[in-house]
């Protein structure tokens, strides 16, 4: 078995996650869809949640290039930190709606208590950016924690986005609203 299976293993993974969602990830759905016996899997990965991981941290890896490159992409590289954060938080919310599947995998809890592959150290590239630009937005405050905070928030505005819950409550048609508002709750008033 050859490196290009455990790549085309999570490629698999990746394309069902997305098109069906987390519930679609068995090792017999990925074997067959890969084109193997459904023992194959277990030669790269012997458990399930090893797989699951290498496929969420290519969620954790692509939400990272698209977050850099839409920074680079719209010039605020050397700019404000709090308009990078409001990227970041676009970024973040598009990602995780337009992903959902791979967005709740990401997120699973067993999946970041076991670790499995270096999972928890995939998910802190995009962290460790909204911690250094909180720092330099609020000076004041405990980046880690506002940065954590401001996490949570977007977390479940795309959760309550997700289900429909957040359209209803608010009769907003667009996430951007909310997404300001997050930013005002954790960063104070724009022009602070």
């Amino acid at each position: 078995m050859s490196d290009s299976l455990r790549t085309r293993l999570i490629d698999v993974g990746v394309d069902l996650v997305t098109s069906e969602g987390v519930h679609a990830l068995t090792l017999r759905e990925i074997a067959r869809r890969a084109g193997v016996s459904h023992g194959a899997p277990r030669r790269y990965f012997p458990t399930h949640l090893e797989l699951l991981s290498a496929i969420a941290r290519r969620g954790f890896t692509e939400l990272a290039a698209r977050g850099s490159r839409a920074i680079e992409d719209s010039g605020l590289a050397t700019t404000e930190p709090r308009e990078q954060i409001a990227v970041l938080g676009r970024v973040y919310l598009d990602f995780a709606l337009t992903n959902r599947g791979m967005h709740e995998l990401m997120f699973r809890h067993d999946l970041l208590e076991s670790n499995t592959l270096g999972l928890r150290e995939a998910s802190l590239p995009v962290f460790g950016l909204l911690v250094d630009l909180v720092g330099r937005a609020r000076p004041d405050a405990d980046a880690r924690v506002v940065a954590g905070s401001l996490l949570a928030n977007l977390y479940g505005i795309a959760q309550l986005w997700s289900w429909g819950s957040l359209q209803l409550a608010t009769g907003a048609d667009d996430f951007a609203p909310l997404l300001d508002a997050a930013l005002a709750a954790h960063l104070g008033p724009e022009g602070r």
